[in-house]
């Protein structure tokens, strides 16, 4: 195990509508959406992500959301994988418990914005943070609601915790 140097660390990001909200957001939400944004911390050869799971992860770009539509280069960390991964293990018996999940306030997005903070110091991209308040600045976002907070996102992956 290398415990010294440092570790290049990435942001995946996915459109999970697959360009339909490029598509159908000017019509439906009356402003454009470029994606519907899932995201994960890759370091330290493993891709990282909350979920409706908890905390899990996998190879990179190995969930069946297949290849990132983007990867932001973050800069490196000097943070080495045990103290990572000790890290992640309180992030999950904690603030980021499968139970704690939620679409717009508590998300997959939240997460990679916290860890990348804690690795590196720098935020993720703001347009992504930036999503849920402006689906629900609109009538359409306010009116789906209710639907919108029972989805749970799971691409899969292993949990950091061992724990299912």
């Amino acid at each position: 195990m290398d415990h010294t140097g440092s570790f290049p660390v990435k942001l995946y990001i996915y459109d999970l509508s697959r360009g339909l909200a490029r598509r159908l957001s000017p019509a439906m939400l009356g402003k454009q959406l470029d994606g519907i944004w899932h995201t994960a911390i890759v370091v330290h050869g493993k891709e990282f992500f909350f979920s409706g799971e908890g905390i899990n992860s996998c190879a990179p770009a190995g969930t069946p959301l297949g290849e990132p539509d983007a990867v932001v280069d973050l800069g490196s960390t000097e943070v080495p994988a045990e103290i990572f991964m000790e890290y992640l293990t309180s992030l999950a018996e904690s603030t980021y418990r499968r139970d704690k999940y939620n679409l717009f306030e508590h998300n997959c997005n939240v997460f990679s914005n916290e860890v990348a903070q804690f690795l590196t110091g720098k935020k993720i991209p703001s347009y992504i943070t930036d999503l849920p308040s402006e689906v629900m600045s609109t009538p359409f976002g306010q009116a789906l609601r209710p639907l919108l907070d029972s989805f749970v996102i799971n691409p899969g992956g292993n949990n950091v915790t061992g724990r299912r």
